[in-house]
């Protein structure tokens, strides 16, 4: 687990907490039902009238990897990679059907059946760019759900204080009440900008991300098994393989 999302949100709402202590005010002031249920309450239905229901679902379900999403070293995958290599250079390709049996990851091992059961270099291609753009477009989905909550926050916290300043001009005749009405009016803005800053644009951003370095993975894999395939050496088939990795990749595996 990855956990940069849960440390980031805990240290800005820290910041904002901490704040709040040292201007001398409470944090009940901002904890206000009515601004909060239409800036997120409205927040939600918008997001989910921009796109489909289907979109919305797979975002939701998406949300708790945006807090437990784990990265796969790319290291440990391109050795993962040799030692099949090496498997089917001593023992033929037949025997990667077997090896598949032990391997979690379904792309993978949906990979390795193919080949066992000879599929066709160029057709194999196809069927997993296929599988990976088919994936990373779901995932892309998701993360614009939430960025798209993002936009709308902040002008719905903006709707929110007008429709409030609305009713302070309605109790002009009341200047005692005035100066709490005025500062529970632009709660809802402070929700609005809050909840589009804190939640929603960096679970979208979390999400974008998990799905770039899972596209990444699974070329990796792919070009590995289609390396397999045609018979490349193990060593050779490593070193190309982490020439494809990024410098910090190849320093965290040392």
């Amino acid at each position: 687990m990855d956990p940069a999302t849960l440390i980031g949100l805990l240290l800005a709402f820290g910041a904002l907490f901490a704040m709040i202590t040292l201007e001398g005010a409470h944090v009940t002031s901002i904890l206000l039902p009515a601004p909060m249920l239409l800036v997120f309450g409205a927040t939600i239905a918008v997001g989910i009238a921009g796109g489909t229901l289907r979109d919305a679902l797979v975002a939701v379900k998406s949300l708790p990897r945006a807090f437990t999403g784990k990265r796969t070293p790319p290291a440990e995958i391109v050795e993962q990679v040799v030692t099949l290599a090496e498997t089917a250079r001593r023992d033929g390709l037949l025997a990667l059907d077997q090896a598949a049996e032990d391997i979690e990851d379904p792309f993978m091992r949906r990979a390795l059946q193919n080949i066992a059961d000879g599929t066709d270099g160029d057709e194999l291609r196809i069927l997993l760019e296929d599988e990976i753009a088919t994936k990373a477009s779901t995932e892309r989905n998701a993360a614009k759900f939430y960025t798209s909550m993002g936009g709308y926050a902040p002008t719905i916290g903006i709707i929110g204080t007008v429709v409030s300043l609305t009713h302070v001009l309605e109790n002009l005749s009341s200047p005692e009440k005035l100066g709490p009405m005025i500062a529970t009016a632009f709660v809802a803005t402070l929700w609005g900008l809050l909840s589009a800053n804190f939640l929603w644009l960096p679970i979208g951003a979390r999400l974008r991300r998990l799905a770039e370095l899972e596209t990444e993975r699974m070329i990796l894999l792919m070009e590995g098994v289609l390396a397999i395939q045609a018979g490349s050496q193990p060593r050779l088939l490593g070193e190309r393989l982490r020439a494809m990795l990024p410098a910090e990749a190849i320093k965290e595996a040392a």
